[in-house]
């Protein structure tokens, strides 16, 4: 699997020549046409509007210029009503085009750059000797040059689509949660640091987080593509949910268990752990090459061991003499171990979809994992007892 952790990784390089082309081209066309002002708002435009992907740079440019309009025209508007001609005049008529336009950009990011369109016409203008309607006009014009080079480059040069990035951005979370989850149920036969539980739990929202953005800006590439892709927010949900799940393992698992317990249900729960990142690790490869994966009945199966052995030691009464704390970390293990098939399952419809979605693919086999509904409910019963 290729991820994007490298600086010098492929898809960050594209990137790199793409911006740089972008730049190029938007300074040559501003010098070609003449524009006033020698591109001094076009060439910026196509550096911050081009992002890695095409969907990406669609919605910057949506952003970016909705802000550039709302910023000139009330800008313009501000300084036709409001005359200035003393430096005190112009501070007021600042003070009255940023103060509502920062407001909009607080509650909206389409209003971002409003404000800083705003300054730059209002306080250009006052010192390049035109009106600010006819800095306003010039900023739109440059804009439009600099955001339709933007889109040109990032659909022709090296194109990048945030539906192939999301890909492996979606593959990267499943491969940092299997290498997490050992590590995290160690913690019932040793003291787990919590500052380090920590940490790998940020890392894990991270790159959940990293996700939904690149899903976010995969939803303009729809509106120009014929076949049809895959809901991201399904895939978004389950990766929440495993993530979820790993905090709740992570909170069962902050002190180790009794001695007498770690003795007999350790070694299961290492297995459990050993399979359940084998089985994120193959998921994580097979979205990433749009396959499915084979059954999960390995999972399954390191789960009744774990039920048939909390059972033996219920029947043997050494569950009476725990503590409430105890108790509760019990409990939310049970909890969290009986979700995981669950997820797995939501996991294995995602992969089917993705691979169903691949042109060069077959789907294969999904996973269904036998009886996960069965030991969901033993599991669930033996916590009641608790």
């Amino acid at each position: 699997m290729t991820y994007l952790n490298s600086p010098l990784s492929k898809p960050r390089l594209r990137f790199c020549l793409r911006a740089t082309i972008n730049a190029l081209l938007a300074f040559g066309l501003v010098h070609v046409l003449a524009v006033p002002l020698h591109g001094l708002w076009a060439v910026p435009t196509a550096v911050v509007v081009i992002q890695m992907s095409f969907g990406g740079s669609l919605k910057a440019t949506a952003e970016y210029i909705v802000g550039t309009i709302v910023g000139a025209v009330y800008a313009s508007a501000v300084a036709a009503l409001l005359p200035h001609p003393t430096v005190l005049g112009l501070a007021v008529v600042l003070a009255v085009a940023i103060a509502p336009l920062t407001y909009a950009a607080a509650i909206s990011p389409s209003f971002r750059v409003a404000p800083v369109t705003a300054v730059l016409v209002l306080m250009i203008s006052a010192q390049a000797g035109e009106t600010p309607i006819e800095l306003a006009f010039d900023r739109l014009l440059e804009v439009g040059i600099g955001a339709a080079v933007a889109i040109t480059v990032s659909l022709l040069v090296f194109p990048a689509r945030a539906h192939v990035l999301e890909v492996d951005e979606a593959a990267h979370v499943l491969d940092r949660m299997a290498r997490v989850l050992p590590a995290v149920m160690a913690g019932f036969r040793t003291k787990a640091d919590s500052s380090e539980n920590l940490r790998r739990q940020n890392e894990i929202r991270e790159a959940v987080h990293a996700f939904e953005e690149v899903a976010a800006e995969a939803k303009p590439e729809r509106l120009f593509s014929l076949a049809a892709q895959p809901d991201p927010a399904v895939l978004a949900r389950t990766l929440l949910r495993l993530r979820h799940d790993l905090i709740m393992i992570g909170r069962a698992a902050s002190a180790p268990l009794p001695d007498h317990l770690a003795a007999r249900l350790g070694p299961i729960l290492e297995e459990f752990a050993a399979t359940a990142r084998d089985y994120l690790l193959a998921s994580a490869n097979a979205l990433a090459c749009r396959h499915t994966v084979s059954s999960g009945a390995l999972v399954d199966t390191a789960l009744a061991a774990y039920i048939s052995e909390v059972a033996s030691i219920e029947a043997d009464g050494l569950m009476a003499d725990l503590s409430a704390e105890e108790r509760e970390r019990t409990f939310a293990l049970g909890f969290a171990l009986q979700q995981l098939p669950r997820h797995f399952s939501d996991l294995a419809r995602c992969l089917q979809e993705w691979s169903r979605n691949s042109r060069s693919t077959e789907p294969g086999p999904s996973i269904q994992p036998s009886g996960s509904n069965d030991v969901a409910l033993t599991t669930a019963a033996l916590i009641e007892e608790l």
